[in-house]
């Protein structure tokens, strides 16, 4: 059972932030294929950045869910700075929450792509990801035209469980600390989406970089 928020000074288990090897990311690539997640294998964060840029059309409209990933690989500034994207995230911020609540969650809700990172992969092709309020959580299951997902090679896991371990012992104390030093705010694991698999054909991409990035 995954714990919520509490007082406690927590721990990262460092365990979770080892590279995958290049026979577990294959392995991994081939079972994402599998369920319908198209895969693209990066050598590095410039190449993981480059092919990102290279599913997007110029003028898009995209949603991003909050990264360390992308802030890292500097795709969020991009996409929100550079005028070349229709963002979407800078408007909601925009709007007020109290009086455009409704115009806020129709926004976000279906864009016609998504873009973040995940928690955990699995070895077979599972993909875990938790969020605190659930903004991504949407778009990323059924309401994104299309969904991209960078993905450190870190995060690859042998199974279900031990994705589980990994949002708890791993990811939540790290954005615990992140978010308390963004914002003076903690974090909780309110809710973790499970996605075995996808309907719909090159609706979802990940790219695995082979290289720790994000949490």
């Amino acid at each position: 059972m995954l714990n919520i928020h509490t007082d406690t000074i927590l721990v990262s288990n460092r365990e979770f932030s080892k590279l995958a090897n290049d026979e577990q990311i294959q392995g991994t690539a081939k079972a994402l294929e599998a369920n319908n997640i198209h895969t693209l294998i990066a050598e590095n964060s410039e190449e993981a950045k480059r092919l990102f840029f290279e599913l997007l059309s110029e003028g898009a409209e995209i949603f991003l869910g909050a990264s360390v990933t992308l802030e890292t690989l500097g795709i969020k500034d991009e996409i929100d700075k550079s005028e070349r994207y229709d963002a979407i995230r800078p408007k909601m911020f925009a709007m007020n929450r109290e009086t455009q609540g409704r115009e806020i969650r129709k926004l976000g809700g279906a864009p016609d792509y998504a873009a973040g990172s995940v928690q955990a992969v699995t070895e077979d092709g599972q993909v875990l990801i938790a969020s605190n309020s659930g903004s991504q959580l949407g778009p990323y299951a059924s309401g994104a035209g299309k969904v991209i997902w960078v993905v450190g090679a870190q995060k690859i896991v042998r199974d279900l469980n031990e994705g589980l371990r990994r949002i708890q012992e791993y990811n939540y104390p790290l954005e615990e600390e992140h978010m308390q030093q963004l914002y003076g705010v903690g974090t909780n694991i309110n809710k973790v989406l499970i996605v075995n698999g996808e309907l719909r054909p090159n609706r979802i991409t990940m790219i695995i970089v082979k290289e720790e990035v994000g949490f």
